[in-house]
């Protein structure tokens, strides 16, 4: 079988575009449209997103859950973070860690390679401390409890939901 090289290329290119655009906008729907990371940055000046999948109940299909956090939640496999700076589009990457026996996937030389995803899984695997400690500009656990109790408070007083944005 013959492979067209250009094909090939364009196909990948188009592969790695896809998958950046839908973490990108699954990121971005959380900091713009999900209620309860709007209230969180009326009060805090950053908002962490924590993404991870769950397979849906028929056992086969997947859905991205997209949670708007104060607090940088310990690094875990089959997880994606973020850190937004609120009321901005601006976002950084904080780990984006696949399933662990997806890693040999995102070597070097292979198509799905990605820097950002072996940088995690290095980390991962020889530094998680590091990788779970707070930003130097965090708020401390105890400002940052009083705020999501107070955004809980405010929003069941105002009967909004806080559900992921799926």
């Amino acid at each position: 079988m013959k492979i067209n090289r250009l094909e090939t290329h364009d196909r990948l290119l188009h592969f790695h575009k896809d998958q950046w655009e839908n973490i990108a906008q699954g990121a971005n729907d959380c900091m713009t449209k999900n209620p309860l990371s709007l209230a969180i940055q009326e009060k805090c000046p950053y908002v962490y997103i924590f993404a991870h999948p769950r397979t849906a109940e028929n056992g086969v299909d997947k859905r991205m859950l997209w949670q708007p956090r104060v607090s940088r939640p310990s690094p875990q496999t089959n997880s994606y973070l973020f850190r937004g700076f609120s009321k901005t589009d601006m976002v950084e990457i904080c780990w984006l860690l696949p399933p662990e026996e997806m890693w040999g996937q995102y070597d070097s030389g292979k198509v799905t390679a990605n820097e950002y995803v072996m940088w995690s899984i290095n980390q991962y695997k020889t530094n998680r401390i590091f990788l779970g400690l707070p930003h130097p500009e965090d708020l401390s656990d105890e400002k940052g409890r009083f705020i999501y109790r107070d955004v809980v408070q405010s929003m069941q007083k105002s009967k909004k939901k806080f559900t992921p944005i799926l």
